[in-house]
């Protein structure tokens, strides 16, 4: 016995760690270096632990309805995430059943979207639809370049044309490109880009306009054959050919299955490229976009980049170079497990709890509708024009109290006095966290409404989450 007893008494502290309780270990009782790597080491499941509870106090993300992003995918593709975690999507020759799982996403998406030829077609995965949405941005100008020097022009001063309620990515690109970006003013008549005046902004050196299938403000579709249709005009009358590229982060991915009626994609000769992106209604976790030309012909080569990368040639399109390749995997496994009838499922009773919501708050007396919700399940409101002593940021805030996300914001530029509230609806938010949510919303607007003095107004945010 007391030989055991001496060997347990000179166990080293390591071993002491696996019997005291995680929170009184050493690390956790320790300040440790918040900018700088610390000196030593902690025991692997220590530092979890202060990762795990660092994260914890982030949001509940499926109550965050002002993200379009995916909160929520099922245990297999869970699996398939781990599993796949350390495969990098550029690296096609160490990879190649990944690389083939990639150009058959894309070209899913090309014959969703009603390519004309098949086999006269290019597309690749991107980190998101805001790297899609360069690349397409990219090809048009590319190609208005390539068309000037043909004819001995000028290639000074390319624009772009765009709604002032288009997402930042597009003034990100206007930035980092050197393009001027033309703004067509959002009113409260025409609350998206429609063709109305457009006119008054096209010229020779217009490289493109983009159609935006879901306003990121309001969720509205911009009407992609009424633009088209006026650049038919406008060329008929000036002989200046602009083509369209579809920033469809969201609706490309509901539109094809809830309003197949609905022409805005490859069925309209204008539409050069589309984009989207796959971790918002492509039911992927972040980060993965996709973009598609109508024909290799407006892709230009010069955009494609051939590179010897571990011993194999490697084609790149792309901004980004190594990238991960598991939600790649987890967009093929959404297509084979969703389908068409699936996917129509999924975003259709999306747009059921949307409705269901936007129908209840139009009925609450102060608000009225701007949006529905019944293009992507994405709509917004704003308060009537009754004086109370309060507004939709003190609800905002009322409502992020109770853990719901709901941001309000202002409008584009001209109309930026009018302030809106908006809800995304994703897949995880069910009609029965709708209905909680509802009763959060009545009940803080009951308690706003029986304010007697005005709340604080130097705290109101001017800027939402895309």
């Amino acid at each position: 016995m007391s030989e055991l007893f001496r060997a347990a008494s000179t166990q080293d502290d390591s071993a002491q760690l696996e019997i005291k309780p995680v929170f009184t270990r050493p690390g956790e009782a320790d300040t440790l270096p918040i900018f700088e790597l610390p000196e030593g080491m902690l025991s692997p499941e220590t530092a979890y632990q202060l990762v795990h509870d660092k994260a914890m106090l982030d949001g509940n993300s499926r109550m965050n309805l002002a993200t379009f992003v995916s909160t929520w995918m099922d245990d297999n593709a869970r699996k398939i995430y781990l599993q796949a975690a350390d495969k990098n999507m550029i690296d096609k020759d160490e990879y190649p059943a990944t690389a083939e799982i990639e150009d058959r996403c894309w070209r899913m998406l090309a014959h969703l979207w009603n390519v004309p030829d098949a086999d006269d077609t290019i597309g690749t995965s991107t980190i998101g639809s805001s790297e899609a949405c360069m690349l397409g941005g990219l090809a048009l100008k590319r190609l208005w370049q390539e068309r000037r020097r043909a004819e001995g022009k000028s290639t000074e001063r390319p624009n772009l044309i765009l709604s002032a309620g288009v997402q930042v990515v597009w003034e990100k690109f206007c930035n980092y490109w050197d393009v001027e970006a033309r703004y067509v003013p959002v009113t409260e008549e025409h609350l998206v880009l429609d063709g109305f005046e457009l006119e008054k902004y096209v010229d020779e050196n217009t490289i493109g306009v983009v159609a935006i299938l879901g306003q990121t403000y309001t969720g509205l579709y911009e009407p992609v054959k009424e633009i088209a249709a006026k650049l038919d005009e406008i060329q008929a009358s000036t002989g200046v050919d602009v083509k369209i590229h579809v920033d469809g982060a969201s609706g490309a991915m509901v539109a094809p299955f809830c309003q197949p009626e609905l022409e805005w994609d490859f069925q309209i000769d204008r539409v050069n490229s589309i984009s989207t992106s796959g971790h918002k209604y492509g039911l992927v976790y972040p980060g993965v976009g996709w973009v598609v030309w109508r024909s290799k012909a407006v892709c230009p080569e010069s955009l494609i980049f051939h590179v010897s990368y571990l011993g194999g040639d490697m084609p790149t399109l792309a901004l980004n170079f190594s990238r991960p390749g598991a939600q790649v995997l987890l967009q093929y496994y959404q297509f084979l497990r969703l389908g068409r009838e699936g996917y129509r499922a999924v975003q259709q009773g999306s747009i059921n709890v949307a409705t269901y919501l936007s129908s209840h708050i139009a009925k609450m007396g102060p608000f009225q509708l701007i949006s529905k919700g019944d293009t992507i399940p994405v709509f917004a409101w704003k308060l009537d024009k009754t004086e109370r002593n309060w507004d939709l940021y003190d609800l905002a805030d009322r409502l992020r109290m109770r853990g719901w996300l709901v941001p309000a914001y202002p409008m584009p530029e001209d109309i930026a006095d009018m302030v809106v509230q908006r809800i995304v609806v994703r897949a995880d938010l069910s009609m029965d966290l709708a209905s909680y949510l509802l009763t959060a919303i009545e009940e803080e607007v009951a308690y706003l409404d029986a304010l007697t003095t005005p709340l604080p107004r130097e705290a109101k945010k001017q800027g939402f989450a895309h």
